[in-house]
């Protein structure tokens, strides 16, 4: 767009004119859109101020003012001008001219504008390009021109023109790039930061691939904000992170020469260097949530026990009602007019008889030709044959299917209004009930289960509808009629004239003087999408035809033109009964005509000189769209331009634009009339045609802060923020008005104050039909005095109006009860807040004006959600553009920020019949995750203002200063536990005699020496091998040979084991104990990935500094392929031995170490952080910890254990290596991975060798629960029994899986387990088993905690079931000869139990040390060996880094003693301390998890204290912007946290380890690298 700068306003008069007719040229499609450019550009060339410096490439991606920019017109064009600039229209109706305001448009420029100033960027969202396509273009469906509603009046309110002013808001790029980009000369012309979401990767992104990089270099080259630490946006409390120093396993960091430089890289408050882009927008996002927001709400929400909400503090500013208490209206009175019919059928039957040619009802044919015109004669005859058929020939002769008082549906498409005037008054002369309803097209259409509940409120069982109605109804394959959904049986009758039969001579229909039985029920939907049935009786609606007559002054034989749906509200009393009433002919104009032709209804009122038209604000739009097409119409007939919508408040810009443009055509300006209605109330308020000249009715310009007051105020400060009203005219003939508050009793209102419209009348609804219980708050409301007193006895009706009373008794209607948003204790309108969107340029975005407003609650508030439809040629940029633009405009008018704004694509928002949008049906879709967005912009730190005060860390309760009495400190008791004594009992002789495993290895050879140690087995469960103690100890001997020989091998060198899970490893390790050497079991690498697990391979060796490598054939052929070469430098590898096949030789002799503090092995293992440590284990804990496990497990040689664990790490390896070789107890070795192909392999094993304790790990539990839990019938049927199962251990290093072991018990019950066998048991690297369930303790407890307290590392037991509650199990029973003790981390003194604090351990078996940490020793010393700060400081402790409490429970140890259970809670590393509070990741995924039944795994990290939430996709790509809003909402409300970015990923993209726990910080470093191909990134604001 070459207006780079061009003030429009500014042009001369002649290019004004040039422009206008060019966009006329292209909305009519004699121009393409290229030509249009260039003339345009030609146009202005002469205008363009010069830029200086600025890549012509990246001028297109400025915002332009769009078609019609220039629509507002400047003063001094005169009346021309003005008309000209509704001219400018699009015919399809893209161009939404109907929204004018010209006020609102300019109010939102104003309010950008002073965005503009603060020049603040938002990061746009990232977002995969295969994810969305654009769905349901539906081709099938017609031009829907509508775009808004029929009854959502929401949508037409003002026009969307936004002058060359706004479009100069933006015309800056700095606007949209950080200012923090300083120093760089390209920092204007490095465009907008916003192309820079696909910059890097897309093959269509805006700019070409070099612009993009230069970009990328300027934001990479800046420190950020030039400072080093990123600002703390979330809590006053600085974030201390515990950090280790990771060894170069961080993929960010692989790819880097360690003496590269880092400028290509930032640095950030982490120190890890990070890829530019990701980091760039969370920098971004941290300096728009550093803006000063407004001031807060006060808190209202008090983080306390009792957790109180607090009533806000109120704000003395607030305007508050002044005025005195309104007085009752009253509306003239009913006139009495001699010759009145006594019921309204009787007028039909008169008219029938004595006017029969006189004409009722023209219907229109689709193009607007007359079709056919219904004279009352005919309407007479009809309705009678269609009364005496309902009556007499449905049934058989002596059964009736209908008798009066039935309610019957009446289903006619809008098109038919003949068919539909017969039903109806064949109907009311059968006395039966008539309750017309929509077509449904489709059992999918919105809210048609809702209408069958409407349906089987009114008991209906039979419905009318017309032939060709009939054949378009859905039908099933046999023919029939669909049943709907949620529908009664419905029986159907056709009601054409053929198939009617005449009624007998005799036959007369009984029409009653009108009483206060129901004549008809009218549906109307409620805020929460309910539909009811408001019934009117027969009194009430002859009362309101009357009331009608006179307030509209109709006279027999008038014309009346109407576009209204006459199934309902004023179309059906104005168009189908008010008229035959007074004998008025009435052209019906159908909602097809309209949008194949939108001046119809202009043309039917000048072609039959119509007296009266009924029309709505949306119709005024059309005609003036497409006024151009006719000269020659005149408007001068009407006498009255009834506006049906018009107590919306925008309805005034309409009805003035659309004067301005039909003034010249005859049109009066008096004869415009708005009017006020309800379902419940009917007509509230209408304006009286005027006399020609009289003056014209006042307008109110009122303040829209005053408004959120609920007072009215006039607005004279800022016009910005100002609503229009116009008068509804003068309340009913025999009415009483009142105005009560909305909310709680209804009590009367101020005259300043705006309340809810209540009025007493003899022509309203009077129930809803079959519900007392809601017919009683909204049809028997009684107002009362601010004393509380009744103000009388008379019943009045709430309408759903909010309003007031103005000067001369004129009613001012400002909203409906179902569209008012209470934010925070404000209120806010729905249609105020869509029409302040639509101001905002939608032209590029926005389809056909479709914006749906409403409310979810949220954390104690209502937060508000737009929803709009974007344009299928849309662009990102301009999509975005235009969300971050409605956000600053609702900011800065309505003072009020929106949650979440999510754009859907076109047509695919429910639609109520008329086309308009289902508001009700959207909600329920958003909140239940299937309303598919193709873009999503949350605000919750805008929005948020309620949460609980950070929190300032308190000193721990037990201090130095406490006294301590014995286990007491300060009145609590002190947190700690112990196991049994390990004594030397029943074990002496092994113990005794063996230090060392190595020598009870040869004992065991020599003494027993084919006692069957290990059984191996493969997927089928056959035992592919077996060993004794003699072939395990000869095995291990030919080893020790082939090492000394071939590796030469010095005592004391590490060698690394590189074995599938087997025997070669028990047996390679005894080999390496016998020749001296340290051995290191390594996983080996997987084949099909080695790039990903070769390098952590290559990583341990290198830092083991291992001399050489036992391997298999196999696995040594892979270390040296090319494949392998790929990844790591094969050619320094250390010597490498295969073992499979080697010499017969025994070892000169066995190595026996000196010390049993020697070393016997290390133990590497990658922690949940992504940091590989290797911890050193002598032979003394060796020997400790097997003969600890020995005890707690009663182990010996006749036992056989079943072992499902990966043996290269923790309690796996020993367990697999070490135990048997110790108690001489038989393993049956089950290697995980062969359940990948063979899932009941575990399970099948218990059952066939009865063993009674097995051990598995995390992920073989849910491999089980997952993918074996619909098969248990099955192997019941294989005959798989556990019942043998005494205790099953899943073996972890975090809190137990509680929802894990129980649905695992709960899913095996029927195969005998016992719910009391599975245990969780609990290690640490610093000591490799610290609770293990036994044979001998009490059964694991589960206790209830208050996450709350958890939260401030306090622990509170609750019931279970109390909300925000989280279940904890006990990891096992605490070993014999371990003790352990809760700490504080910071102050390392002992904690009283009712406090969360750091696991302390003291055991024989604690590891000695890490085996280096590339020399930061000293940094990890006091892990193994440190001591309390006060209380018992000579004990040496070590920290096993986890955070967890004690609890003495009323069970009963083996002692006798009360036993203390040990409770895990999480990872001190993991802990994520947000707004001064400590959270464990496992509690937020767990909610994350729950929120959308797509949601596979997720994962959550901070960044720079923004809470990042990382979710796993298993649904399609159409649902991921579903998850932003339900993760942000789930997290907030259960956590109390606004979550900073929400990131969708495909499956299998959180990297697991080998024992099943998260590695998220491999996921933070891999997400800021830009490494995880993410589906969609949102940045909440």
């Amino acid at each position: 767009m070459a207006e780079r700068g061009v003030d429009l306003a500014a042009l001369p008069k002649e290019v004004k004119e040039q422009l206008a007719e060019l966009e006329l040229e292209l909305s009519e499609g004699d121009i393409t859109q290229k030509g249009y450019e260039k003339k345009r550009a030609r146009l202005l060339a002469p205008y363009i101020p010069q830029t200086q410096n600025v890549d012509p490439g990246l001028q297109s991606i400025q915002l332009a003012p769009g078609p019609g920019a220039d629509s507002s017109p400047s003063p001094d064009a005169g009346p021309s001008a003005s008309t000209r600039q509704h001219r400018s229209h699009r015919s399809g109706g893209a161009r939404d001219e109907r929204y004018r305001s010209d006020i609102h448009t300019e109010a939102v420029q104003a309010a950008l504008a002073k965005h503009k100033a603060e020049k603040m960027a938002m990061p746009m969202p990232t977002k995969r390009r295969s994810a969305f396509v654009q769905s349901s273009m539906d081709n099938c469906t017609p031009p829907d021109t509508s775009s808004a509603s029929e009854d959502e009046g929401s949508l037409r309110r003002r026009q969307a023109a936004v002058t060359a002013a706004l479009a100069q808001t933006l015309q800056n790029s700095e606007f949209w790039i950080n200012r923090s980009i300083q120093g760089s000369s390209t920092s204007s012309s490095a465009s907008s930061t916003l192309s820079h979401g696909e910059g890097n990767k897309s093959h269509n992104s805006v700019l070409s691939q070099n612009q993009t990089n230069t970009l990328a270099d300027v934001l990479a080259h800046t420190r950020i904000e030039s400072s080093n630490v990123p600002p703390d946006v979330t809590s006053t409390v600085p974030q201390e992170r515990n950090s280790r120093v990771e060894l170069g396993s961080s993929p960010v960091v692989r790819g880097m020469s360690r003496g590269q430089s880092r400028t290509s890289m930032m640095d950030t408050a982490d120190g890890v260097p990070v890829h530019s882009r990701v980091s760039t927008k969370i920098q971004q996002l941290l300096n728009t949530l550093k803006r000063p927001k407004r001031p807060p709400l006060s808190e209202f929400f008090i983080d306390d026990a009792d957790q109180i909400v607090e009533v806000p503090q109120p704000d003395p500013n607030t305007p508050r009602p002044e005025g005195r208490q309104i007085i009752p209206v009253k509306g003239e009175p009913l006139g009495v007019v001699s010759n009145w019919p006594p019921a309204l059928q009787a007028a039909l039957g008169r008219w029938g008889a004595t006017q029969a040619k006189s004409p009722a009802l023209t219907a229109l044919d689709i193009t607007g030709k007359p079709l056919y015109t219904l004279t009352y004669g005919k309407l007479w005859s009809r309705s009678l044959k269609l009364a005496y058929t309902l009556l007499n020939k449905l049934g058989t002769k002596n059964e009736q299917v209908l008798k009066p008082g039935d309610r019957v549906a009446l289903v006619y498409p809008n098109s038919d209004p003949g068919m539909f005037w017969v039903a109806f008054y064949g109907c009311l002369l059968a006395e039966v009930i008539p309750v017309p309803i929509e077509v449904p097209l489709s059992p999918k259409d919105a809210g048609n289960q809702q209408i069958g509940f409407l349906l089987g409120s009114c008991g209906i069982s039979l419905a009318l509808t017309s032939e060709v109605c009939l054949k378009g109804l859905p039908k099933t394959p046999s023919g029939e009629i669909q049943q709907y959904k949620g529908w009664p049986r419905l029986r159907w009758v056709v009601t054409d004239t053929k198939y009617l039969t005449k009624p007998s001579k005799d036959w007369q229909p009984h029409i009653p003087t009108a009483n206060t039985d129901t004549a008809y029920i009218e549906y109307k939907a409620s805020k929460e999408g309910t539909v009811m049935g408001v019934a009117v009786s027969k009194i009430s609606m002859l009362t309101h035809c009357q009331a009608l007559t006179q307030a509209c002054n109709y006279c027999e034989g008038e014309t009346v033109v109407s576009v209204l749906d006459f199934k309902k509200d004023m179309g059906l009393w104005h168009g189908v009964l008010t008229s035959v009433m007074n004998r008025i002919h009435t052209i019906s104009v159908p909602y097809s005509v309209m949008k194949a032709c939108p001046l119809s209804w202009v043309q039917r009122v000048n072609v039959s000189k119509a007296r009266v038209a009924l029309v709505k604000c949306r119709d005024l739009h059309w005609a003036m769209m497409a006024h151009r097409d006719q000269k020659d119409i005149s408007l001068s007939s009407l006498r009255m331009l009834i506006v049906a919508d018009g107590s919306n408040p925008w309805s005034v810009s309409s009805c003035d634009a659309f004067l301005n443009v039909f003034q010249s055509h005859g049109l009066k300006p008096e004869v415009i009339c708005p009017c006020a209605s309800s379902p419940e109330a009917m007509t509230v308020a209408i304006r009286r045609p005027g006399a020609r000249g009289a003056p014209l009715p006042a307008r109110a310009v009122l303040s829209m802060a005053g408004l959120s007051h609920g007072v009215i105020r006039v607005n004279t400060e800022d016009k910005n923020s100002a609503l229009t009203v116009q008068d509804v005219g003068h309340v009913m003939p025999g009415a009483l008005m009142c105005i009560v508050k909305p909310e709680g009793p209804p009590m009367l209102c101020k005259t300043d104050e705006i309340g809810e419209i209540v009025l007493n009348s003899r022509a309203g609804g009077t129930m809803y039909y079959g519900l007392p219980g809601v017919t009683k708050n909204t049809f028997e409301v009684i107002p009362v005095n601010s004393g509380g007193t009744p103000i009388g006895e008379v019943a009045f009706t709430r309408t759903g109006l909010l309003g007031f009373v103005g000067p001369g008794s004129l009613v001012f209607v400002v909203g409906k009860t179902e569209g008012l948003l209470m934010v925070s204790g404000r209120r806010h309108n729905a249609d105020d807040l869509v029409a302040t969107a639509l101001a905002v340029e939608p032209i590029k975005t926005v389809y056909r004006g479709r914006i749906a407003v409403f409310s979810v609650t949220v954390f104690y508030d209502e937060r508000i959600v737009m929803v709009a439809e974007q344009r299928p040629d849309a662009s990102e940029e301009d999509s975005f553009q235009w969300m971050s633009r409605v956000l600053q405009a609702i900011d800065g008018i309505h003072q009020v920020g929106l949650y979440c704004l999510a754009l859907v694509p076109a047509n695919t928002l429910p639609k109520t019949p008329l086309g308009g949008i289902h508001v009700c049906e959207t909600k329920q879709r958003f909140l239940e995750g299937s309303l598919h967005p193709c873009n999503i912009l949350m605000c919750p730190h805008t929005c948020v203002t309620n949460l609980p005060k950070p929190r300032q860390k308190q000193p721990v309760g037990v201090g130095p200063a406490s006294i301590m009495v014995g286990n007491l400190v300060a009145g609590k008791r002190i947190a700690q536990a112990a196991g049994r004594e390990l004594g030397l009992i029943d074990d002496q002789d092994l113990s005794r005699k063996h230090q060392f495993l190595s020598e009870a290895l040869q004992w065991r050879a020599q003494s027993d020496p084919d006692h069957v140690l290990y059984i191996l087995l493969n997927a089928k469960g056959v035992a592919v091998s077996t060993v004794t103690c003699s072939q395990l100890h000869k095995r291990a001997e030919k080893i020790t040979a082939a090492l000394l020989e071939r590796g030469g091998i010095n005592t004391g060198d590490n060698v690394v084991l590189l074995y599938p899970p087997g025997i070669d490893l028990i047996a390679s390790f005894y080999g390496c104990l016998y020749a001296g050497c340290i051995p290191v079991t390594v996983r080996p690498p997987h084949p099909q990935n080695l790039t990903a697990t070769l390098p952590t391979v290559r990583m341990i060796i290198d830092v083991s500094k291992a001399a050489c490598i036992l391997t298999t054939q196999t696995l040594m052929k892979t270390l040296r392929s090319k494949e392998a070469a790929a990844s790591v430098n094969v050619k320094t590898w250390p010597t490498i031995i295969d073992t499979d096949d080697l010499p017969r030789k025994r070892p000169p002799q066995i190595y026996k170490p000196p010390t049993a503090e020697m070393l016997a092995y290390l133990d590497f293992s990658v922690s949940t952080t992504g940091m590989l440590t290797g911890v050193k284990i002598s032979h003394a804990a060796v020997s400790a910890l097997c003969r600890s496990i020995k005890l707690q497990c009663e182990l010996y040689s006749s036992r056989q254990v079943a072992i499902c664990l990966d043996p290269y790490c923790g309690l796996g390896f020993v367990l697999w290596c070490l135990s048997s070789v110790y108690s001489g107890h038989q393993s049956i070795l089950i290697p995980p991975m062969e359940l990948e192909n063979s899932l009941p392999l575990w399970l099948s094993t218990l059952s066939q060798y009865k063993i009674r304790d097995t051990f598995c790990s995390c992920s073989v539990m849910e491999l089980c629960t997952k993918g074996l839990g619909i098969q248990t019938e099955t192997l019941k049927l294989r005959g798989v029994n556990l019942s043998c199962v005494r205790s099953c251990v899943v073996v972890a290093e975090e809190r137990p899986r509680l929802s894990l072991t129980q649905s695992f018990s709960k899913l095996f019950k029927d195969l005998g387990l016992s719910p009391r066998a599975v245990s969780t048991a609990f290690g640490s690297r610093v000591n490799l088993a610290i609770g293990l369930q036994g044979t001998a303790g009490p059964d694991p407890s589960t206790v209830y905690v208050d996450m709350k307290s958890l939260r401030h590392d306090r622990v509170r037991l609750v019931e279970r079931g109390a909300p925000q509650s989280l279940p904890l199990t006990e990891s096992g029973t605490i070993l014999p000869g371990v003790r352990v003790i809760i700490v504080n981390p910071e102050t390392k003194g002992p904690l009283g139990d009712s406090h969360l604090g750091e696991i302390w351990v003291n055991s024989p078996h604690n590891a000695s040390g890490y085996y280096t940490i590339y020399g930061e020793e000293s940094l990890q010393a006091d892990h193994f060996n440190t001591r309390l700060s006060f209380g018992e400081t000579q004990t040496l402790w070590a920290r096993t880094g986890y955070l967890g409490f004690i609890k003495r429970t009323e069970l009963l140890d083996a002692s006798g003693d009360r036993h203390d259970a040990l409770f895990v809670v999480g990872s001190l590393d993991e802990t994520l301390e947000l707004r001064g509070l400590r959270y464990h990741p496992i509690d937020i995924e767990t909610s994350v998890s729950r929120a959308h039944r797509s949601i596979a795994e997720s994962a959550v990290f901070t960044w720079t204290n923004l809470l990042v939430v990382v979710a796993e996709l298993s649904g399609s790509e159409q649902e991921a912007l579903d998850l932003v809003p339900l993760v942000t909402n789930v997290v907030l409300e259960e956590h109390h946290l606004i979550v900073g970015v929400v990131v969708i990923v495909d499956p299998g993209v959180i990297p697991i380890n080998s024992r099943g726990e998260k590695q998220r910080m491999h996921l933070r470093d891999s997400f800021l690298a830009d490494q995880l191909d993410p589906i969609y990134v949102a940045y909440n604001m």
